[in-house]
């Protein structure tokens, strides 16, 4: 199992600002959605079995967070054509964000090592940020179940 990362960042501190390509050949900055809940959550490869079953549950629970006038947005290293394929193959209706120069990862402090199967490497921690309206944060989730996940987040919205 990984071992936790020691973010940096905390609940009440200003999200950092990113802008970043998107599945579908698109652009987003976290500025466009200042004013909303936004559901920032970061996971390690697309169409791996653990990040499948995350964007599912969010995929599942879409309809309520748009309910509740929450975006949500996944990011990971892969890029864009990797998330195109990954959306399509599992119907995902909302925004991947590709961050292949890592930027983002870093900034908010999920980029670190891991342990799988007795190897060490370097990749993508699953931590969730909750940013609210006014772009600070207000809740974080690490070390994330990613089945139960979404719901988890859904509740907090």
């Amino acid at each position: 199992m990984a071992k936790e990362p020691k973010l940096t960042l905390q609940v009440g501190d200003e999200a950092p600002q990113f802008t970043a390509a998107t599945n579908g050949g698109g652009k987003v900055a976290l500025a466009d959605y200042r004013g909303k809940n936004v559901v920032l959550y970061f996971y390690p490869k697309d169409d791996t079995p653990g990040c499948t079953k995350e964007a599912c549950a969010f995929r599942d629970e879409f309809a309520e967070f748009k309910k509740q006038g929450a975006i949500v947005l996944g990011v990971s290293t892969d890029p864009v054509a990797s998330h195109d394929r990954f959306a399509q193959k599992f119907k995902l209706p909302f925004t991947l964000l590709a961050d292949e120069d890592k930027a983002i990862v870093h900034a908010y402090g999920v980029w670190g090592e891991k342990t799988f199967m007795g190897r060490k490497y370097l990749g993508t921690h699953r931590v969730t940020f909750l940013i609210g309206p006014d772009g600070r944060i207000k809740r974080i989730w690490s070390g994330v179940k990613p089945a139960e996940h979404a719901a988890e987040v859904l509740a907090a919205v």
